[in-house]
């Protein structure tokens, strides 16, 4: 709960709380269980946008763009494709080892996933950065909550966020809900 608590304090939550989420519905459509972490994440956010940069995608969101479930279909399809072309990262050549986007970034391509690699709870799997565009990954040893603060603290070893903190170097972090950002639903 620490983490969540940092978070909470560094760049507040919705004052409403997002819709419920049926984890046990959400879990059986991915075929997975999710992380603790970004249970209370989406328990506390919902779907929406840190810093007009980070989205988090959240189950059944009425957003497609915003969706897990959408987002993890047409990611796989994606992947499935571009790994035809190019080699996959070192972590997805173990057998049955996999990806499962939880965010993406804005305007750039790039999605956030989670390393889920066989036998492993999903409370120790650590997050992966693919640019989008282009061929690279970076593994960070963490979990996604954990990550996301590094981010919005300005503290993660990252290639890809540096240029948020070092340009933009926010004093204020926001949280936009999907429906503030996006409009009405579907």
């Amino acid at each position: 709960m620490i983490c969540l608590d940092t978070l909470v304090r560094l760049c507040p939550p919705p004052v409403e709380p997002p819709p419920a989420v049926d984890w046990a519905r959400a879990e059986r459509a991915l075929g997975a269980a999710l992380p603790a972490d970004y249970k209370q994440l989406v328990e506390r956010y919902g779907a929406g946008v840190f810093d007009e940069t980070i989205w988090l995608l959240v189950p059944d969101s009425p957003y497609d763009e915003c969706d897990l479930h959408a987002r993890k279909s047409e990611r796989d399809e994606d992947l499935a494709g571009l790994w035809e072309f190019e080699p996959k990262p070192a972590g997805l050549l173990e057998e049955g080892a996999r990806v499962v986007p939880w965010a993406f970034e804005e305007g750039t391509g790039a999605f956030l996933y989670w390393l889920a690699r066989p036998g492993q709870h999903p409370d120790e799997w650590s997050v992966l950065y693919n640019e989008g565009r282009g061929p690279l990954w970076e593994q960070h040893g963490m979990g996604c909550l954990a990550f996301l603060l590094a981010v919005l603290a300005g503290t993660a070893e990252t290639e890809y966020f540096g240029y948020l903190y070092d340009v933009l170097k926010p004093t204020v972090h926001r949280f936009a809900t999907a429906d503030q950002t996006l409009g009405t639903s579907r």
